[in-house]
């Protein structure tokens, strides 16, 4: 098969999601509340505003699933192409997957229009895969251990340079600094990640808080109700 379309001989979209992803869920974030302060314990990420997609690319294929367990693989081919470019095997990451404007910036309803085509054909944006976590390296399940050891072998893995992959670096102890440029340029927000926590899937939990400027809505939130 080849990984670039994970799609069989007659180009038809592939309907078992293989293992391991076919058994993971994401870790999900909470509400940031309280207090605020920076910690060295934590890392701070940009908040994409996207449809969170968990992925997997080795020498068999390469898959995507939403977070709902649908199957993107065909939704978004760019992508798959870009995970077929990396050149570790069994990897599975997750991420989210967006449209950016020239200043990086994710367009969700420039996303969703895109998403209802179910694939890419000329005149439709782009998209891009903004990684942020990778949960098996080489066939090894890595959620048991500390996100910055993850973050660190996340780092080797897209060192490569893959087309449509962008890996997201966080900012250790800078919190209120990523804040306010994520504010300034009225981004949806950050988020903060606890580096010794592991991946905890398909559970919500204060490892991983989300902050959003006062007020902000990502706009037209009502659209999300289709989001797969």
């Amino acid at each position: 098969m080849d990984c670039r379309y994970a799609c069989d001989m007659a180009g038809r979209r592939p309907s078992v999601i293989p293992e391991p992803l076919a058994g993971v869920q994401p870790m999900l974030l909470s509400e940031f509340k309280g207090t605020w302060r920076d910690s060295q314990d934590w890392t701070y990420e940009l908040k994409y505003d996207g449809y969170r997609l968990l992925a997997s690319a080795d020498p068999s294929g390469c898959y995507l699933k939403t977070r709902n367990g649908a199957n993107a693989t065909t939704w978004f081919p760019e992508i798959v192409r870009g995970l077929s470019e990396l050149t570790s095997p069994v990897c599975v990451f997750d991420g989210e997957v967006c449209v950016l404007d020239d200043l990086g910036r994710s367009d969700f309803n420039r996303l969703h229009d895109r998403a209802l085509v179910r694939g890419w054909k000329p005149g439709l944006p782009l998209t891009v895969y903004c990684v942020f976590d990778i949960l098996f390296h080489e066939g090894a399940d890595l959620r048991s251990h500390p996100l910055i050891e993850r973050k660190r072998i996340l780092a080797d893995v897209l060192s490569v340079g893959a087309s449509s992959i962008l890996h997201v670096t966080g900012f250790i102890g800078e919190g209120t600094w990523l804040f306010e440029q994520a504010r300034s340029l009225k981004l949806e927000g950050i988020v903060a990640k606890r580096l010794n926590a592991p991946y905890l899937s398909g559970q919500r939990t204060s490892d991983w808080l989300k902050r959003k400027p006062k007020g902000a809505v990502p706009a037209q939130r009502f659209r999300r109700a289709t989001e797969p």
